[in-house]
């Protein structure tokens, strides 16, 4: 069950989109707001975070993405902007 939860999240899957060998959605669901609710991944994240030993945290989102080189040319005409 933990696994087609750490699937989901890992993923950015809605809970309906679970592969079927994880069960039903409903129940991948429940366990994860029960196991929220009583603090399970706080502690999980917190375990995981003190072995490692580093004291700085590093996140990242979308905007690091480097953008492919044709991007910045994508709403320009062919001929550039005067033409």
């Amino acid at each position: 069950m933990l696994s087609g939860i750490i699937f989901i999240n890992r993923n950015g899957l809605r809970w309906r989109d679970a592969p079927k060998e994880y069960g039903p959605c409903k129940t991948l669901y429940n366990r994860w707001k029960r196991w929220s609710d009583k603090g399970i991944f706080a502690r999980m994240m917190a375990g995981l975070a003190a072995d490692h030993g580093e004291e700085k945290t590093v996140m990242t989102d979308a905007t690091d993405l480097k953008a492919h080189r044709t991007a910045t040319s994508m709403g320009v005409k062919k001929g550039g902007l005067g033409a």
